[in-house]
Formats: C-alpha cells, sequence, structure tokens
C-alpha cells in the first residue's frame, strides 16, 4: 500500500517581516513497517538558507532562515510513502501475547540500566506541555488499571474509555488549552486525546510517548473527496518493557494499522510540531494549513 501526502503551511503577514526562522519537521520516517519513497519539501520565498539535520528523537528537521523582506510564507511537502501491511498485520496479531503487568513492568524500570531502557526513562516524566493530570483525571485512568492486569489489555480499555467518554470538537481547543479543561469539558481534538492519555498514563509510571503522523479520512458515501480536506493527526506510544512501544489511538479507538503513516514522536506536540518559528515585524499573521492523504492506485 502506498500513500502520497501533501502539507502546505502558508502564512500571510499584515506587514513586511524582514526576517524569519523556521524548524519545520515533515519528512515522514523510515522503519521496518514503512518507508519513505520520495519527498521534496518547497520554501516561497526561495531561500538558499536551508539545513537539515536528525533531532534527539530521531525526526527529520530542516532549519529555514530567510533574510530578505517578505510578505507571505510558503512551506510545502510533498512525500509518497510506502506501508508494510503484511508486517503491520503481524506485529498487531503478535499484541495477543502480550503478558506483561504494571507492576512487572515497573520492576523492570527500576532495575535496568540498559541504554535503551535509559532512554525510555524520561517518558515517565511531565514535559512543557503535558503535566502530571489532577486527581480526577488520575481516579477516571486508574479505573481501567490495577497492579496484576495486562497492561496492555488495560491501556487499550483507556482508549476505547477515552474514545467513547470525549466529544471531537474541532475548533474547540488549541495547543494551550489546559488538559483539565479537556477533561472537564469531555471534548477535543486527536492532540487533546493523545495528550490526556499520556499525562495520566505517565503517572502511572508508564512510559509513553506523543506520536505525529497522517491518516487518510474518507468523504461521505457519494461525496468527492476535497483536495486539502486531511490534516496531520496524532496518537500515543506505551513501552510495555521486552514487547517494546505499542501504539493506541483514543481519537479512533484503534491500533494504528496499515492506514497511519507515521511522521515522527517525542513527548509531546512542542517537539514534533510540522512548522514552528519566529519573526522579526510588526503587525499580525494569518495562518492556513492544507493536508491531503490519498492512496496511490
Amino acid at each position: 500500500m502506498q500513500y502520497k501526502i501533501f502539507h502546505e503551511t502558508a502564512f500571510k503577514y499584515s506587514s513586511s517581516v524582514s526576517f524569519s526562522h523556521n524548524l519545520a519537521k515533515l519528512k515522514p520516517a523510515t522503519n521496518d513497517l514503512q518507508t519513505l519513497v520520495e519527498y521534496n519539501l518547497t520554501v516561497e520565498p526561495t531561500t538558499q538558507n536551508i539545513s537539515e539535520y536528525t533531532d534527539y528523537f530521531g525526526n527529520t528537521t530542516v532549519n529555514i532562515f530567510i533574510k530578505e523582506f517578505h510578505e507571505k510564507l510558503y512551506v510545502t511537502a510533498n512525500s509518497i510513502v510506502t506501508i508494510d501491511e503484511e508486517k503491520i498485520k503481524n506485529k498487531l496479531a503478535s499484541y495477543e501475547n502480550i503478558k506483561i503487568t504494571l507492576k512487572q513492568l515497573q520492576e523492570h524500570l527500576q532495575t535496568s540500566f540498559e541504554p535503551n531502557v535509559l532512554f525510555v526513562k524520561q517518558f515517565l516524566f511531565p514535559s512543557e506541555l503535558i503535566n502530571y493530570p489532577n486527581e480526577q483525571i488520575l481516579k477516571y485512568a486508574k479505573l481501567s488499571f490495577t497492579e496484576h492486569t495486562n497492561l496492555y489489555l488495560a491501556v487499550k480499555d483507556f482508549m476505547q474509555r477515552i474514545f467513547e467518554d470525549f466529544e471531537f470538537v474541532s475548533g474547540f481547543s488549541d495547543i494551550s488549552t489546559p488538559i483539565s479543561t479537556i477533561f472537564e469539558q469531555k471534548k477535543g481534538v486527536c492532540q487533546d486525546f493523545a495528550s490526556l492519555a499520556i499525562s495520566a498514563l505517565r503517572a502511572l509510571g508508564i512510559p509513553t510517548r506523543y506520536v505525529s503522523g497522517y491518516i487518510q479520512t474518507l468523504p461521505p458515501e457519494g461525496k468527492e473527496k476535497l483536495f486539502g480536506a486531511d490534516a496531520s493527526h496524532a496518537w500515543f506510544s506505551v513501552y510495555l518493557g521486552e514487547y517494546g512501544w505499542v501504539d493506541f489511538d483514543p481519537t479512533n479507538n484503534k491500533l494504528p494499522n496499515e492506514e497511519y503513516i507515521l511522521l515522527g514522536y517525542g513527548r509531546d506536540y512542542n517537539d514534533i510540531t510540522p512548522l514552528k518559528g519566529v519573526v522579526h515585524g510588526s503587525g499580525n499573521s494569518v495562518l492556513n494549513v492544507r493536508v491531503d492523504v490519498r492512496e496511490v492506485e
């Protein structure tokens, strides 16, 4: 299975900007489940001050410097990604063999000093955008967990409860909306549901990371899909000891399968923001994002 991904971020400034510096994280990952076949990043206005590096978490990051006056900025990524359906199906089937409990995971984290386990432990702590939860959220999460419950099944149950108890409402929140507000109002978007889950799971002693990527959306039956009508997507991944990382999507109550394209991961949204930066100038700006994900016939 192969997907073509278009992701355009456009800024229009109310007055000329003399300098801007942005970091773009728009290059899909290559791993044992997916392969990046083609990738092209274009920037308008054109600039020679572009450099690429791999960040601490393994995400490809592009530095974009524009040192000329400009009133707009377009950053567009076009990618083609191949998904290995057979490997994904086998991986999902293998989850039925996961037997670790919360108590066993905590003992593993306390006694192991292997480099990969030490790296994992950072996902136990609060990050810039995801703090430990309040008592109400923690109480809500604990309904799915005991020390001796199969941890995979417990996280799966927690994911399903978020899906059933919360409403997807576009425009209700932004990146600064507190997790407590999402919990109280029982609504939000994919990044909110992922962050809520991460906050609670870390507080329970389960290393959990924020995952960013894409998922193709289909139009209503009988309707044509409009170009640019998709969006980037977010979910979470938990570390289950010898079984490695397992992904969960509370927005759709699914274990990510061949429909998902991985962009990257980090501690929270800030570590894998598609485009962020600073400008030198005055006035306001208008942001517009278009994303299109289509299966290649």
